[in-house]
């Protein structure tokens, strides 16, 4: 199923700004490369967040939208559990004068931040699942068939 809907693009659009913007910022981004997260969940996770244009006009492949929000939701709890407790220890120090202002405020958002990031991928899994339900008139919608998405509300609330 082809996803052209302007609304899901407009909230994958922001939650890529977001996730560029308030996450995998330079301040962030070098103890998020240290979770133990496998590489294909990365990938998914740079496609949503990262490869925008490509889809915008072609549209989403329903499917791969929900793949890419099993591997954010993975992101988000993985997060929550390794990294949000010890942030600040684990980038402290290196920087001074604007850049240390800086780090701080990124350190200190930080799991707001992600609490964010997280309420939007759970906007988008259900509005996909809204449009999954409409649009499977007489079969089996989708992400019945997904296994994973089971725990998508557990992994994003936390």
């Amino acid at each position: 199923m082809q996803i052209r809907d302007a609304q899901i693009v407009r909230l994958v659009e922001r939650i890529g700004e977001h996730y560029r913007t308030n996450i995998s910022n330079r301040f962030i981004r070098p103890a998020l490369l240290q979770l133990p997260l496998e590489k294909q969940s990365w990938d998914l996770i740079e496609i949503l967040t990262e490869k925008i244009e490509q889809y915008r006009y072609q549209g989403f492949h329903l499917d791969e939208l929900y793949r890419q929000i099993v591997a954010a939701a993975r992101f988000v709890s993985i997060t929550r559990r390794e990294l949000v407790p010890g942030l600040r220890n684990r980038l402290s120090g290196g920087s001074s004068g604007p850049d240390r202002v800086l780090r701080d405020m990124a350190v200190n958002n930080f799991a707001s931040n992600l609490q964010l990031f997280a309420d939007l991928v759970n906007e988008l899994y259900i509005s996909l699942v809204e449009l999954d339900k409409a649009g499977s008139k007489g079969h089996r919608p989708l992400y019945l068939s997904i296994p994973e998405l089971q725990d998508i509300g557990r992994m994003l609330v936390g």
